[in-house]
């Protein structure tokens, strides 16, 4: 058995999103996506130092109140069931929401603009870290099961 685990807020997101139902799922934005906002509390600001000049970064947040886990289901697009963790369905033991957004600079200080964000307006902001081309991608990664039903963001224009 671990230790018990213990998180705190550095912050919230403020998203357009004020229903699940209302939230993108697996990537499917809005075009074009909308600006949301990271509030980062002021005991936490001085670790955004350096940040500019990032084009995209990581957020963690915290989903809400832990719902019992689904180990398998099938997922809404998919004829066959799949465990959880072959998933990016949001009924887990520890309701962590992870995404990789762009990131457009500060609207204020302590105050971050970005887009593809997919979480409800309010939600708690737990972690922030860069994007690193280097260390966070993989061209080479394959998507199992998921393949065909993979979703993309569009190109960037010129």
């Amino acid at each position: 058995m671990t230790d018990p685990i213990s998180l705190r807020p550095i912050g919230h997101l403020e998203t357009p999103w004020h229903s699940i139902k209302d939230c993108p799922r697996n990537g499917r934005q809005p075009d074009p996506p909308p600006v949301c906002l990271a509030h980062v509390l002021p005991a936490f600001q001085d670790g955004l130092l350096r940040l500019e000049g990032f084009s995209h970064l990581i957020l963690l947040y915290w989903l809400g109140p832990a719902v019992a886990p689904e180990m398998r289901f099938t997922p809404p697009f998919a004829a066959e069931p799949a465990g959880l963790f072959a998933t990016r369905g949001p009924r887990r033991p520890n309701p962590i929401g992870l995404s990789v957004v762009s990131f457009d600079g500060f609207a204020a200080p302590g105050i971050l603009r970005v887009r593809h964000l997919d979480c409800l307006d309010g939600t708690a902001l737990l972690d922030i870290k860069p994007y690193l081309r280097s260390t966070d991608c993989e061209p080479e990664a394959t998507m199992g099961w998921l393949a065909p039903h993979a979703t993309a963001r569009p190109a960037k224009g010129p």
